[in-house]
């Protein structure tokens, strides 16, 4: 599953997706984010409103340690395909490495 998290009252989509990494992985650094795409949406089994903002960095640096065990329980760096994913984990990733 791709990383998600939730903005905080007056935080920026940018500012949280930082925030999000340093928590849950605090060796990973990464460079410049530039916003990809903006996904809303909504849920076709819970009927939940979805709102996804879609960042790629430059650069990602560092170990995948994690921070917070309570939120993740592993972290690898996996190839694309191959992988189960969420209804929007697999949108973003047929949208970022099509086939």
């Amino acid at each position: 599953m791709f990383p998600g998290g939730r903005r905080r009252a007056g935080e920026s989509e940018r500012s949280c997706l930082r925030r999000e990494i340093e928590e849950e992985l605090p060796e990973l650094k990464l460079g410049r984010l530039k916003l990809w795409k903006e996904v809303k949406g909504k849920n076709r089994r819970s009927g939940r409103k979805m709102s996804d903002a879609i960042f790629l960095a430059t650069k990602a640096a560092g170990r995948l340690k994690i921070g917070d065990k309570k939120e993740i329980d592993r972290a690898v760096w996996r190839k694309p395909r191959g992988i189960r994913l969420t209804p929007t984990s697999r949108y973003i990733r047929d949208k970022l490495f099509p086939s």
